[in-house]
Formats: C-alpha cells, structure tokens, sequence
C-alpha cells in the first residue's frame, strides 16, 4: 500500500497546478484515499472557485465517509467567496485529515485544525510540512506582511559569470533550463528587471508556453524613465500589463503618454538615484501581487541583496569557463569582506537540466516591511 507521504506528494503535484493563479488565495491540493486507492483529488484553480477539498470531496462522494484526506494547507474555516472548508469536511464524514501545512493567514492559523479535532476528526499535521510550506511561501509573505515574495533567478558559468566582458549571454544555458525558466514565470505574479536590462535586450517578458500559458505582470524599474516608448515590454500582443516604477526625476510629459496607453506607472521615492526598492515592494503588496520573479542585471540583483529583500535564489549554472577577470557577475556590487556576513541558504535544492544545474534555496532572514 502507498505510504502517506505519497498520497501528499499527489496533492502537492495537483496543487502546482493551480500556482500563478489563485491571487489572492494559495494554491492547493487535497486527495482523498479510502482502503488505499484514491477515490477523490482535486485543486484550488483560481479565487472564487470551490476550494480543493471541495473538488475532492465532490469526485469522492459517499466514498468520503470514514476515508482519509490528505491536503496541502490547513482547510478553512471563515467564510469568504466560499463557506468554510472544515464544515464540509466534516459533513463527509471524512475520518482523518492529514496536513501539510498550517495557514499562516491570522484568519485560520490552526483554527481549521481545531475545528476538524472538535468535530470528532483525527488530524495529522506537518507531513511534508517543508515542501507545502515552499508552495505557498508568496502567499504566506504577502498574508502576514503584506510584501511580495521576491524569487532571484539568474544564469552564470562555471566561474560565476552571466555575460562576456562585452556584455555577450545569449545563451548560457541550454535549452531545457530556458523552457524551465518560461514556466517559472507562467507560475509568479510579476517579472521584474531594470531600464539597463531594457536597453540592453529589449525582452518581452513573457511566457511563451504553447499551451495553457500565462504572461506574468512586468514591472520595470527606471528612476529617470530612459527607455523607449516603443520597448517590447509595452507590446499589446501580451494581455499582461507593464508597470514602470519611477521617480520625480521622469520626464512629465512621457509619463503622461506612458498613462495615456493605459500603463501603469508607479511614482517611487528616490534613494541614490533609484528607485526605493522598500517603498516599491509595499506599493506592489498593495496591488495584491505576491509573487516577484526577479531577472535584472547585476546592479539591480545587488541593490535587493543590498537591501535584504530577496527571499529564495535560483542560480542555473551552466558547463563553461569565460575565463578572465571582465566578465559580469550575478551581482555587481563590493560584497562582503567576511565570509561570516555572507548570504547563506537554507533548504537547498538540487535539479539537472540536461548539462546545466539548477541550485535554489530559501533565504530565511525575512525582508524589512
């Protein structure tokens, strides 16, 4: 018979199904196994939509009653687009509720837990609690400080380099990890760069996924608004807006034609001669984004590292030596002269991409709010 920690392994890969696009709820999966098949499953696909255990506990049907539920996140237990989870549960007759995580919103945060013990249900919390904990880490950043979960996500060589000395990086890495990488930001809420990374590349910022597909927010930071009107991130191919954050130092009358076309465009206090990046996060918190794929160059990569607002890293590194002492770095700025005030991560992860490997990890010291 399949271990717990497999049926929870199929909620968490039913749950991914529903990342990106279930603003401002978190994603989530729930299976419901009795006398070891799975008799229900489902996912929370977009807000105002029933939530996972319904979908499970709907496909289960009497087979419900006396089964076991396995679900990524606490069910809830408030009334919001939805009735409370934990009620239906219940009313399933469902006999014991395995856990992944418990829901960092102040709403529930155990409650639902509570209320499945009082009505008679064996609970079983923390099973793969890290990797459910992984999955809604937006989430939880943004529903208990009201900041953006900010994703670092860059390419180097061997010898730490993201570009020639002559600014060459199209491509390090290979195929696969750049199809990966599309489908990392079909699952963030918004990519960001810089006005230099405009400049430079002229990228679209989007998908570009054949099927099923989602562009991502693009934000781009430019505290004097140098780049063109006509920069591809303003394509209306795209259904996914741009917003430009900027500084009372952009020109008046091409913000305003910026605005006339409908992009949004954030006025950000200036701190040498950037843009804020603090004060932006909790303007984009307050846009209800939770989620911020960072693919800037190495000025601004060291600005938000500066500033200790990057919450997970993702570096690709792929098999080549540029050699030398020109070319750029991942991050562009003096660093640290002591190896005890380094960066380090925590929950580290280790994936292959054909010839090129993929390190991530969890940066726990938490962002200034």
């Amino acid at each position: 018979m399949p271990s717990a920690e497999t049926y929870m392994h199929r909620a968490l890969d039913l749950a991914r199904k529903g990342e990106g696009r279930t603003r401002p709820n978190p994603p989530v999966g729930a299976v419901i196994v009795r006398d070891g098949l799975i008799v229900g499953e489902g996912f929370h696909p977009k807000a105002g939509e029933p939530h996972a255990e319904i979908f499970a506990l709907r496909e289960a049907g009497g087979m419900a009653r006396g089964a076991d539920l396995y679900v990524t996140l606490e069910p809830c237990c408030h009334v919001g687009r939805t009735g409370p989870c934990a009620d239906a549960v219940l009313a399933a007759g469902v006999a014991r509720v395995f856990v992944g995580a418990v829901d960092p919103n102040p709403a529930v945060a155990g409650k639902g837990i509570a209320r499945l013990r009082k009505g008679g249900v064996e609970v079983r919390s923390g099973l793969l609690g890290a990797e459910c904990e992984r999955l809604i880490a937006p989430f939880a950043r943004h529903v208990t400080t009201g900041l953006p979960f900010v994703i670092l996500k860059a390419a180097a060589t061997l010898d730490g380099r993201t570009a020639t000395s002559t600014g060459e990086s199209q491509w390090i890495t290979g195929e696969s990890s750049r199809e990966w990488v599309h489908r990392l930001r079909d699952r963030v809420d918004a990519i960001m760069v810089g006005s230099g990374t405009v400049l430079k590349d002229n990228p679209r910022l989007t998908s570009r996924l054949v099927e099923g597909g989602r562009d991502p927010v693009r934000i781009v930071l430019d505290s004097r608004l140098r780049i063109p009107e006509d920069a591809a991130v303003f394509a209306a191919d795209s259904p996914a807006p741009t917003i430009v954050a900027t500084t009372e130092r952009a020109p008046g009358e091409k913000l305003s034609r910026l605005r006339s076309r409908g992009i949004q465009v954030l006025e950000v206090t200036e701190m040498g001669g950037r843009v804020h990046l603090p004060e932006l996060l909790h303007g984009l918190g307050k846009l209800g984004l939770q989620s911020v794929l960072l693919e800037g160059g190495g000025q601004l990569n060291d600005a938000f590292l500066e500033g200790k607002l990057i919450d997970r890293v993702m570096v690709f590194i792929a098999p080549l030596i540029l050699g030398g002492n020109d070319g750029r770095g991942i991050f562009d700025g003096k660093g640290v002269t002591r190896l005890a005030d380094a960066l380090r991560l925590a929950d580290v992860r280790v994936r292959r991409f054909d010839e090129d490997i993929l390190i991530e990890g969890e940066v726990r010291r938490c962002s200034p709010a």
